[in-house]
């Protein structure tokens, strides 16, 4: 379930219920063996500014990759990195925080 709050508009809410679509529709095209199992959209999502200019080889289209749902061209965001090798980055965590140490002399 998902709860908007007052501050999402009308049209927000509207374009997050085409993403929630549009992936539904690619889980039913794997589904269906209309999509490779292992090389579809959704295994290589998010897609990158990268992925978008450099050479295509993937067995669906850069549009199907890269502007799925007509309604975000105008204002897609970019992720700055793709899938991160699905859970090893959330069982390897890595910090970029300083050492706790350094912050011993803020705390004196």
């Amino acid at each position: 379930m998902v709860e908007p709050t007052e501050s999402e508009t009308k049209a927000e809410i509207d374009r997050f219920i085409t993403a929630l679509l549009a992936i539904r529709d690619e889980i039913r095209a794997v589904e269906e063996g209309r999509m490779d199992a292992q090389n579809n959209p959704l295994k290589h999502a998010p897609h990158t500014v990268e992925d978008l200019v450099a050479e295509w080889d993937r067995p669906y289209s850069r549009e199907t990759g890269c502007f799925p749902p007509a309604s975000f061209r105008g204002d897609k965001y970019w992720p700055p990195v793709g899938r991160v090798d699905n859970v090893f980055g959330d069982r390897n965590l890595v910090c970029t925080c300083p050492p706790v140490e350094s912050y011993l002399d803020a705390a004196e």
